[in-house]
C-alpha cells in the first residue's frame, strides 16, 4: 500500500481498518420466529436479498449500542443493551464498503418492545417475522450463516475470505 508521506498516521490507519458492525437476532421463541429486512432495489449490495438488521459501528460508540440503534432505526424495535447475547461473530477479508474486510459481532436478544415496521423503506422493501422453519434462500451469505448457526447451535465464529 502507497502512503502519503504528509498524511498523519492516524489517517493512514483509518483508510487500512477493518469495519466494525452490529447485527441483531431478534427472536420469538414463543412464537417459533425470527425478525428479518429485505433489502431494497437501492441497497448497495444483495438487492432483494433476506437479512438481519445491521449496520455499522458509528466513531466511540460502543458494539452493543451499535446494535440497539441499528435495530431501532431500522425496524421500529427496541432492545435493552443488557438482553443482548452474543450470537455469532463474522470475520471477512472483504467487503462492498469495506474493502480492507469487516467484523460483525451478531447478537440475539429474546426481549423487546415495540413493533416490527420497516422504518427505512428507502434502503428496505420490506421487513416482517419470518418463521425458523422457513427462513428465505435469498439471504445475505454472511448474516444467513449466521442465523443459521445460531439456531442449530453451531459454531460462533465464520471467516471468510481468509
Amino acid at each position: 500500500m502507497k502512503t502519503n508521506p504528509d498524511a498523519s498516521p492516524l489517517a493512514a490507519a483509518t483508510e487500512s481498518m477493518t469495519l466494525l458492525v452490529a447485527a441483531v437476532i431478534v427472536i420469538d421463541r414463543q412464537n417459533g420466529r425470527v425478525a428479518l429486512i429485505q433489502r431494497g432495489p437501492h441497497a448497495k449490495f444483495a438487492r432483494g436479498s433476506w437479512d438481519l438488521p445491521v449496520g455499522k459501528s458509528a466513531p466511540g460508540e460502543s458494539i452493543t449500542a451499535t446494535a440497539v440503534r441499528e435495530l431501532g432505526e431500522e425496524t421500529g424495535l427496541v432492545v435493552d443493551q443488557a438482553d443482548l447475547r452474543l450470537a455469532h461473530v463474522i470475520h471477512s477479508s472483504f467487503g462492498v464498503e469495506s474493502p480492507n474486510g469487516f467484523l460483525t459481532v451478531v447478537f440475539a436478544a429474546e426481549r423487546w418492545s415495540g413493533e416490527l415496521v420497516n422504518r427505512e423503506p428507502h434502503k428496505h422493501s420490506r421487513v416482517g417475522w419470518v418463521a425458523v422453519e422457513e427462513l428465505p434462500d435469498e439471504f445475505v451469505e454472511t448474516t444467513g450463516t449466521a442465523l443459521r448457526r445460531y439456531l442449530a447451535g453451531a459454531d460462533l465464529l465464520s471467516l471468510v475470505g481468509w
